[in-house]
């Protein structure tokens, strides 16, 4: 099979040759600019270069060498316009880490090791000293919701989800942006044959929590549902415009849409299900349809935490892949999700804990707990193999090649 055919093999819930492997096509599926670092060094890589492409998390852009290595299938349609040398700029992640920044992204370092990132005269974001990733301090309706929505656009591009773009957004404003990724697309679809994934966002409630905070929003969910019904209308009219040009142009090209929206806690959704039927279902339903109608594209859904009791809801709104699968979560468990939506949904994720096993266990146990993992999602397809979320800082370069050598030997 070729890769493309592998991943779309196990979203229809047959069984691929192998197992299909995803390393950074999405912002929640990749690997830390620090980890990333240390595992090319472990290796020998010295010609290995760590670029920045998610300056809020600080995650690196695998390079062909790791692509290839570990086997993987898919790809961020954003790297396309971001292969331009002139892109980068060198900077130092650490004392003795050096590291490349997109060109647009000039945070401000402040006298006691922090950084900062301003937009229109605004604190937007900060980094502490020693911490791995930008903080948002920027949330225009904190203070509550505007009698009009008009410049709601422009007060979301303050919030540092929109002010640090992921590619291929931060080149939204240049000219002929949709017919030159268009045909970049077609390019890397021809040349790699892996599929390829756009993540568009389109979040309801996590706009929500950027724009009000996440308390005000929790306590508007509950209890100001007149003005989180207008909010989510404004939103949907950004989102569908968006969602249309990105069928329009592109609907016969890539394989998958991501779309985000967290919405578990470590212990259970952040709202009883009866709130998430009567104020979001509707739209992610409209969003989903809308895909499926206007292009071959596959909806997915980026959602952390305990999302068992959503799960029903989620399937019947559409989506056709879950990420990150975390299962450390409650009612998260592997053999529960899979026993009972492993043939509505496609995990994409759960293979390993990243929060214990990856970081602090040894290279044997997480080739253990990655075989059991696999042992339980992998029968009669609908999983691709990624981490529970981004591989981070902490994890040693021999456990990555632990697991990713266990999931290729897998049989």
């Amino acid at each position: 099979m070729t890769s493309r055919e592998r991943i779309l093999a196990a979203v229809k819930h047959s069984e691929p040759d192998r197992v299909p492997i995803d390393l950074g096509a999405t912002p929640s599926s990749g690997i830390s600019a620090l980890a990333y670092h240390n595992l090319n060094k472990f290796m020998g890589e010295t010609s290995s270069k760590t670029m920045i492409y998610d300056t809020v998390q600080e995650l690196a852009l695998p390079e062909n060498h790791i692509l290839e290595k570990f086997g993987v299938d898919v790809l961020d349609l954003g790297r396309v316009l971001i292969e331009d040398p002139e892109y980068w700029y060198e900077f130092d992640l650490t004392e003795n880490v050096k590291a490349w920044y997109p060109e647009w992204f000039k945070p401000n370092k402040k006298k006691d090791g922090s950084w900062e990132v301003y937009k229109d005269n605004l604190l937007i974001a900060r980094k502490p000293l020693g911490a791995n990733f930008f903080d948002g301090t920027y949330y225009p309706y904190q203070n509550g919701y505007p009698d009009s929505f008009k410049d709601l656009e422009t007060e979301m591009s303050r919030v540092l989800w929109a002010a640090m773009p992921t590619p291929p957004w931060h080149a939204i404003d240049q000219d002929d942006f949709w017919n030159s990724l268009r045909q970049k697309a077609i390019h890397l679809r021809e040349t790699t044959g892996k599929a390829l994934i756009i993540g568009v966002g389109c979040n309801l409630f996590e706009w929500g929590t950027f724009l009000r905070r996440m308390d005000n929003f929790l306590m508007d969910v509950y209890a100001d549902q007149a003005n989180v019904e207008r909010l989510l209308d404004a939103l949907m009219e950004m989102h569908m415009n968006s969602l249309s040009k990105v069928c329009q142009h592109l609907g016969d090209v890539v394989d998958f849409v991501k779309f985000g929206d967290d919405l578990g806690m470590d212990s259970g959704p952040f709202m009883a299900p009866e709130f998430y039927r009567q104020l979001f279902k509707s739209k992610h339903k409209e969003l989903c349809d809308y895909t499926k109608k206007n292009s071959q594209m596959i909806p997915f859904l980026h959602s952390c935490g305990s999302i068992y009791q959503l799960l029903p809801d989620l399937i019947e709104a559409g989506f056709e892949v879950i990420n990150p699968v975390q299962t450390n979560c409650y009612q998260m468990e592997p053999e529960q999700l899979k026993k009972e939506f492993g043939k509505d949904i496609c995990f994409w994720g759960g293979g390993i804990d990243t929060r214990t096993v990856l970081n602090h266990g040894t290279p044997q146990e997480v080739r253990d707990q990655v075989k059991k993992r696999l042992d339980i999602f992998m029968p009669g397809g609908g999983f691709v193999f990624n981490t529970v979320h981004n591989i981070l800082p902490d994890v040693p370069p021999e456990n990555i090649l632990a697991m990713y050598d266990e999931v290729l030997k897998w049989q």
